[in-house]
């Protein structure tokens, strides 16, 4: 895989943590804590599958389990060293079930299906 396949593959992954992020950023300023986790939940997957069905239709370099891995593996590398370690500097939104792993685990399998249902060969019709 050459620098232009990785640098598309990584700006995927990169727009898919950023909507993630301005999600909870906006939500921490307008609602509480439980709703902006709940309404996070269920936009991170929706996020996901959209920008997937996008890659997966105009570029897909990789398989989808390949791209689910790799796009998960950047949200967490991206949570873990800048969201928890430099800016919260703490690392207690790993203890949270909503917060972060069923956001992960969602990613990972809306990313992973997407991939699975765009990249399947096309159903021939039987002509009558």
């Amino acid at each position: 895989m050459n620098i232009r396949k990785i640098a598309v593959l990584l700006g995927f992954a990169f727009a898919g943590w950023a909507l993630c992020d301005l999600t909870m950023v906006i939500g921490m300023a307008v609602t509480t804590m439980n709703t902006i986790l709940i309404i996070h939940a269920i936009a991170a997957p929706i996020y996901f599958a959209v920008l997937s069905w996008f890659y997966f239709r105009n570029f897909h370099y990789t398989t989808p389990l390949q791209t689910a891995a790799i796009f998960i593996s950047f949200v967490v590398f991206m949570d873990l060293f800048l969201v928890a370690l430099l800016i919260n500097k703490s690392l207690d939104m790993f203890t949270s079930l909503i917060g972060t792993w069923i956001p992960f685990a969602l990613i990972f399998s809306s990313t992973f299906l997407t991939g699975l249902l765009v990249r399947r060969p096309a159903i021939k019709r039987k002509s009558s």
